[in-house]
């Protein structure tokens, strides 16, 4: 197992959300450890991040979630992580285009 790590700068909007998270070889799991968001403008904006499994469903991990200007939301860390399966994605958006970076910190 090794931790690694994985950015997303300037993350896309509702109708076209970028996938945060790195393709998962078949057979095998990733554990997210840390999924962080960061408002690289001077103001307000909202995002979003959803966990979309392969066979169908998908659910928000978080939904419109204010970030202040040049401040940060943490999705996933500390006692929570998300498991990702093969052909599992994690997608995110925000409310202005180049508003946004992701980083996200995984086990493999």
């Amino acid at each position: 197992m090794a931790f690694k790590s994985s950015v997303t700068p300037n993350i896309g909007t509702s109708g076209s959300p970028s996938t945060i998270t790195p393709t998962v070889s078949a057979g095998t799991t990733a554990t997210l450890v840390g999924l962080s968001l960061a408002n690289t403008t001077g103001s307000n904006v909202t995002a979003s991040t959803k966990l979309n499994k392969s066979g169908g469903g998908s659910a928000f991990l978080v939904k419109d979630a204010t970030i202040l200007p040049g401040g940060a939301l943490v999705v996933v860390g500390g006692d929570q992580k998300v498991v990702v399966e093969t052909g599992d994605t994690v997608t995110a958006y925000a409310s202005a285009g180049s508003s946004v970076d992701a980083i996200v910190s995984y086990l493999v």
